[in-house]
């Protein structure tokens, strides 16, 4: 891990395409901007990991669901007389 100390204003690069500048410290925080091409995706790690974590409980759940969903469709469809 590298690890800078920059003041506001002061610029990191990365490659050829992304820059990274110091807006201003506040507090236990420092707000940044990005600049990077448009294909590049920026995100915030927490938000990734919530969703990975939500797509997992929901994967976990829905394992056993099917039957469930089947069992209410058929609920819905008028029984068959020639049955």
């Amino acid at each position: 891990m590298l690890v800078l100390t920059r003041k506001p204003g002061e610029q990191i690069m990365i490659g050829d395409g992304i820059v990274i500048t110091v807006l201003e410290g506040r507090g236990d925080g420092v707000r940044i901007g990005i600049e990077a091409p448009r294909g590049v995706r920026i995100q915030r790690k927490e938000v990734i990991e919530a969703i990975a974590a939500a797509n997992l409980a929901a994967a976990e759940s829905g394992a056993g669901a099917g039957q469930e969903t089947e069992d209410a469709l058929r609920g819905l469809v008028p029984p068959d007389p020639s049955r």
